[in-house]
C-alpha cells in the first residue's frame, strides 16, 4: 500500500451526483510529503464532489491545527487553519494543469490522487510569518534574542567607529577639511 493510497478518488466509477469524502491529516501525512516545517497536525479535509455529465466539481474544506516552530523563539506554535479550495476536473486527450481552477486529466486515468491538492491547500493556509502573540514566546529564548540583537547593534556601531578612524586625512577629497 502506497503512502497516499487513501487519497485516490476513483472518478470513473463515481456515479453522477454529489458525494462527500473525509480525510484526516496528521504528522505522517506531512512527513510523507517531505515537509519538515509542519511538526504535527490534526486537521480534517472534507471533499465534496459533484459529478456532472462531463466534469467533476471538487470543493475542499480543510480545518484544524497545524503545529510549526515559532520564527522567534523556536518553540512549537499551533496554527489554526480553515480554508477552502475549488477545482473542476475534466477528462481530455492530455494532462493539463495550466489553470488554478481547471484540471484536465487523460481519458486513460481511472482515478485522481488528491493528496497533493490537499497538501498545497494546507501549506498555502500557513501564514508566511509564524510567531507567538506578543509576550507568549519562550522567555529564555526571547532574552537571548534581545541580547543578540543589542550585540549586533553595538558591534555595528563599533565597526563604524573603527572604519571612520582608519580614514586618513590624505584620503579625503580636498574640499573636505580634515578633523583635528
Amino acid at each position: 500500500m502506497g503512502k497516499f493510497t487513501e487519497f485516490k478518488l476513483m472518478l470513473k466509477s463515481l456515479p453522477l451526483g454529489k458525494h462527500t469524502f473525509e480525510y484526516h491529516l496528521d504528522k505522517a501525512f506531512f512527513q510523507n510529503m517531505d515537509n519538515a516545517d509542519v511538526r504535527n497536525a490534526d486537521a480534517t479535509v472534507v471533499l465534496d464532489v459533484n459529478h456532472r455529465a462531463e466534469c467533476y466539481e471538487l470543493h475542499f474544506h480543510l480545518s484544524g491545527v497545524l503545529t510549526l516552530l515559532c520564527d522567534r523563539c523556536l518553540d512549537e506554535l499551533p496554527i489554526e487553519v480553515d480554508t477552502t479550495y475549488d477545482l473542476t476536473v475534466k477528462y481530455g486527450p492530455d494532462y493539463n494543469d495550466d489553470s488554478d481552477t481547471l484540471l484536465v486529466i487523460p481519458e486513460s486515468e481511472n482515478y485522481l490522487n488528491v493528496a497533493y491538492m490537499i497538501y498545497d491547500t494546507a501549506v498555502l493556509a500557513i501564514p508566511a510569518r509564524h510567531v507567538h502573540p506578543s509576550g507568549q514566546c519562550n522567555r529564555a529564548m526571547s532574552a537571548l534574542y534581545r541580547k543578540h540583537a543589542r550585540g549586533i547593534e553595538d558591534a555595528d556601531a563599533e565597526l563604524e567607529d573603527e572604519l571612520v578612524a582608519e580614514i586618513d586625512a590624505d584620503d579625503l577629497p580636498s574640499d573636505i577639511p580634515a578633523e583635528d
